[in-house]
């Protein structure tokens, strides 16, 4: 009686082909939990300015929460130099509404206190981290910023606003804060 099989040769590559099929099938898996599971982080900073007078500077700027996971706000740094949380005001500005105007160059004036209003609106003074649901905007003004001076008017500053998981940096001019 002749015995009919599969080759060695054969037997050995239908193995492989279920294997790598299969590890091909747990790759996918994973691959696709971690992804729909991972959701990624982004702001936008823009609106950004800083301004200096005989007085002291201000810096401003509009942050914006473009990622799918609610952010918290660790530090601000302009010119490299961590901004004290008393130094840091902040408006949340309601969903669904938007703010078209610029910053007021002239709100250095009134950043003191608690709570200020600037252009009818309620900045409160940062206490500690700032956090930013998932698609909300934030209007922030920082009293004091990076020893920024007089001599400075006209050169770049760097502002950056970190985060548990990232450090978002943009660039601006100083600008001379006179209102005359």
């Amino acid at each position: 009686m002749k015995n009919r099989g599969l080759s060695e040769v054969v037997s050995t590559l239908i193995l492989l082909v279920v294997a790598v099929l299969l590890a091909a099938v747990v790759a996918y898996y994973a691959t696709n939990v971690t992804m729909t599971r991972t959701v990624t982080e982004e702001l936008h900073l823009s609106k950004q300015h800083v301004w200096v007078n005989y007085t002291g500077a201000v810096a401003a700027f509009k942050i914006q929460n473009l990622g799918g996971r609610d952010i918290l706000m660790d530090k601000v740094a302009i010119r490299s130099v961590e901004s004290d949380w008393t130094d840091i005001y902040y408006y949340r500005i309601p969903s669904g509404s938007s703010v078209l105007e610029d910053f007021n160059v002239t709100s250095y004036a009134n950043l003191a206190g608690v709570n200020v209003t600037i252009d009818a609106r309620l900045y409160l003074q940062a206490t500690s981290d700032i956090p930013l649901i998932s698609g909300g905007e934030l209007l922030v003004y920082v009293k004091g910023p990076g020893n920024v001076g007089m001599d400075d008017i006209g050169t770049t500053v760097g502002l950056a606003v970190y985060t548990n998981n990232a450090q978002y940096v943009t660039e601006c001019n100083v600008e001379s804060g006179t209102t005359q």
